[in-house]
């Protein structure tokens, strides 16, 4: 069979004349061309608009456009392709050309389009969900929606740090917000990285997982939104701002907003029935159809009082779901099955750095937090500040490139951060009074994967709302009694492979051997279960 180089395009229009070349322009582009030329469009600007403008694919499969290429073939080129369909062609004659013939002309002219086959479709696929949740979070959820559609409406979601509290709940308020429209959901918070960290997932839920155009209000610092006009939507509130508002400007705020209210979210719910909080929750759960949801990782105020532990019991009904997993810690499962990293706790004992009476070590023991002129006093002892240093330097020196340290005071901070640095280490500090912009620069570059090792130090600030997946250290250098603060401080860093963190993480307590403190809370998850059903 006989097959030949063929004719580009490009050739073809080549070997026209300009006179020729018109004829495959249509008259009116034409007149537009030539004006705009300022004159007859001609050469290689006549060449190029016309390979733009000229679908000779389309042409070969009209009779009268045929007929308009093949009388403008070459003779060498017209006697190849009869050789290509394998009879005689006669220009005029174009009106019996088979699809196989007119094919042929097509890949004569290399216009033959490749066709890609589409994939073959299974019989069975996988389809994984843009915002979905694991298997144990979706278990949790089961159990939680009957409890808050139905009689006290009031329960508490009891997740480990590191789990995925926040993407949890936001199934929840997704599902209230599609089931109930219109309504409004608040989230409750105590600090701004919390809130933040509400509004960023929620957008993200609700991009995936929404229905409809919603209103985003966030009431803290100097937010404040129109709260009559907030009708639909998600509303995330500071309580520091809600009590503010209540106690100085707008005294019902909440009250009234709670007929459109059908679903509160309180995290760090353990902090519920402290007198002002419990006063927002209630108010803006007025109404008998608004449900309230806790969120905590340490369902209870203290480690052993259980009078306190029972007020937050009571306040949320008794009702508390956690994780159903196998084994006798859910910890240990969630460790694992790569979920949460495996912490390696270890203590490191400074000298003592302060003198303590036994009169003021029995106060110590009986208070539920060290008194804070005793933290002050042992955070600035040398003795401490250099066990605190030996102790971030030993993490360095081992490999770790994101070290997380919780200081004392911001004094401490301030000490630990400044010697670091003229150490050559590179060092951030955060504590309350640092600008936002430049603890947001601070945070960005901690969390970045640059290969040099950076110390973060903080105090009072990232002990919630704040995750750091690729940190692979932290250390405790704040004296505490606080069950719950020592888990919400170790729990910063220890997200698991499966949620994008580490294998292990290594948690160093700095500890005066003088003062009472915590060295290891892998039980403390099952710590408060006598005060809930």
């Amino acid at each position: 069979m006989f097959v030949g180089l063929g004719l580009s395009v490009s050739q073809f229009f080549e070997a026209l004349s300009d006179r020729e070349l018109r004829r495959f322009l249509d008259p009116g582009v034409l007149a537009v061309l030539d004006a705009i030329f300022g004159g007859q469009i001609a050469g290689d600007d006549l060449r190029r608009v016309a390979r733009t403008l000229v679908d000779v694919h389309m042409l070969l499969g009209d009779e009268e456009g045929r007929r308009l290429v093949l009388s403008h073939i070459p003779d060498e080129k017209l006697a190849e392709l009869e050789g290509r369909v394998g009879r005689s062609i006669r220009p005029t004659d174009t009106s019996n050309w088979t699809e196989v013939e007119i094919g042929q002309i097509r890949e004569f002219f290399d216009l033959v389009e490749e066709r890609i086959a589409p994939p073959p479709v299974p019989s069975t696929d996988t389809i994984s969900p843009e915002y979905g949740l694991f298997d144990h979070q979706r278990n949790v959820i089961r159990k939680l929606t009957p409890l808050l559609a139905q009689d006290e409406r009031r329960a508490v979601l009891h997740l480990p740090t590191g789990v995925g509290k926040t993407r949890t709940a936001m199934h929840v308020v997704v599902d209230w917000l599609c089931t109930y429209e219109p309504s409004v959901v608040v989230w409750l918070a105590s600090g701004q990285e919390l809130l933040e960290q509400a509004v960023i997932e929620f957008k993200e839920a609700w991009s995936h997982l929404g229905t409809r155009p919603l209103q985003l209000g966030t009431m803290w610092g100097d937010q404040m939104p129109d709260l009559d006009s907030f009708s639909d939507g998600f509303l995330a509130v500071g309580l520091a701002k809600g009590w503010a508002v209540i106690s100085r400007t707008d005294p019902d705020w909440a009250s009234r907003l709670s007929s459109r209210v059908r679903l509160v979210i309180f995290d760090e719910a353990h902090q519920s029935i402290a007198r002002t909080y419990m006063r927002i929750a209630e108010e803006l759960t007025l109404d008998f159809r608004c449900s309230l949801l806790g969120l905590t990782a340490t369902p209870g105020r203290t480690w052993n009082d259980i009078d306190e532990d029972g007020k937050l019991a009571e306040f949320f009904s008794g009702n508390k779901v956690s994780l159903d997993v196998p084994g006798n810690n859910p910890i240990e499962y969630l460790i694992d099955n790569g979920f949460l990293a495996r912490p390696i706790f270890r203590t490191l004992l400074s000298k003592p750095g302060i003198n303590i009476s036994n009169d003021e070590l029995a106060r110590i023991s009986r208070a539920l937090e060290i008194p804070e002129e005793i933290v002050a006093s042992l955070s600035m002892s040398e003795q401490y500040v250099t066990a605190v240093l030996e102790g971030i330097m030993e993490l360095l020196g081992t490999g770790h490139r994101r070290v997380l340290v919780f200081a004392a005071t911001v004094d401490h901070a301030r000490v630990l951060t400044a010697i670091l640095i003229a150490r050559g280490v590179q060092s951030h500090i955060v504590t309350g009074s640092t600008p936002m912009r430049v603890r947001q620069q601070a945070i960005r570059t901690f969390k970045s994967d640059h290969e040099t090792p950076i110390v973060l130090v903080n105090f009072g600030v990232l002990t919630t709302g704040f995750d750091a997946p690729n940190a692979s250290a932290v250390v405790i250098a704040r004296p505490t009694q606080s069950l719950v603060l020592y888990s919400q401080m170790v729990g910063r860093a220890i997200r698991g492979p499966k949620a994008g963190g580490t294998e292990t993480c290594e948690i160093l307590t700095v500890v005066d051997p003088s003062l009472p403190g915590f060295g290891d809370v892998t039980k403390a998850f099952l710590n408060w279960e006598d005060v809930w059903q």
